[in-house]
């Protein structure tokens, strides 16, 4: 407990060497800015002001609620984050939830981590910080890294090193922005999950996707059943393998057929079948008669 004293008046005492103006710090360059850096500082929650790089959107008033209910009794534990960017101006990089659940419950001040950061590092902190949380529905994680690529230029790979995630990963995720916009609205929401629509996204028609996401909804499929689903689509584009053309039939005149029977002195039987194919059919009604035909065959 002592310990805990202690931390809060330390906390305290940096406070007020912000707030003096000849202490004004401005980068890590500055004299004092070693005491106040990577410290844990109590800031009044009116110097902060939220981050308009923030990519959650979506917060959960029963969520914000319990926290809110927790800060009250315990504190807030886990401090925010925030950068400097004028005397007694901060702006927050992680943290919003607590900030938003502190002011809830009325506190005035609230334990921060201190940094100094350019634009393009709030923002690569505030987005990296916020993708490791478990509470980011798929579509804001995948918002968060698409910002990264289009902000500040970062490769899948680099974003893989700077999270920690594959680069499958974070490729899967980057893949869900292609869903049509009420899909997405439908992961964000709960009604379908990622690997819902991981399965749909392998369709490019969108009026297709939403059929599909229509189903799922409505019939309450499983992931598996949407995979089966969009693979019997797909097989149902590809061509069919064309049949061979049918050989073109003719028909047998009664003057040839005549000739064969005049020829081996019996009535011989033609046929023909629709492919063009047929057989001849010379009847024997003895052994002699049998002769007399190969006779004639071989002559």
């Amino acid at each position: 407990m002592a310990k805990a004293i202690k931390k809060q008046a330390l906390g305290r005492g940096l406070s007020a060497l912000l707030k003096d103006p000849e202490n004004d710090i401005k980068s890590v360059a500055d004299k004092n800015a070693d005491k106040v850096v990577g410290n844990i500082i109590e800031l009044e929650i009116e110097a902060i002001e939220i981050n308009p790089f923030q990519p959650r959107s979506n917060f959960n008033e029963e969520s914000l609620r319990e926290l809110a209910t927790s800060i009250k009794e315990l504190g807030v534990i886990q401090p925010i984050t925030v950068r400097k960017l004028d005397f007694n101006k901060y702006q927050l990089i992680s943290g919003e939830r607590r900030l938003r659940a502190s002011t809830l419950v009325g506190l005035t001040t609230v334990p921060a981590y201190i940094r100094i950061a350019n634009d393009n590092e709030s923002l690569v902190m505030a987005l990296v910080e916020n993708i490791q949380r478990h509470d980011l529905d798929p579509i804001e994680i995948a918002l968060s890294y698409q910002r990264l690529i289009d902000e500040i230029q970062l490769t899948q790979e680099q974003m893989s090193e700077r999270v920690g995630k594959k680069r499958s990963t974070i490729a899967n995720y980057l893949r869900l922005l292609k869903l049509d916009p009420i899909i997405q609205t439908g992961i964000r929401d709960g009604f379908i999950s990622m690997g819902h629509g991981r399965a749909i996204i392998n369709i490019e028609d969108q009026d297709i996707q939403t059929d599909i996401y229509q189903k799922i909804v409505s019939q309450n499929l499983s992931v598996r059943d949407t995979e089966a689903l969009v693979k019997n689509y797909q097989e149902s584009l590809k061509p069919k393998p064309a049949s061979k053309p049918k050989a073109a039939s003719f028909e047998i005149a009664a003057s040839q057929k005549s000739t064969f029977t005049n020829y081996f002195g019996t009535k011989v039987d033609v046929k023909v079948a629709g492919n063009g194919k047929g057989k001849i059919t010379i009847p024997f009604h003895s052994e002699e008669d049998f002769n007399r035909i190969i006779k004639l065959i071989n002559e």
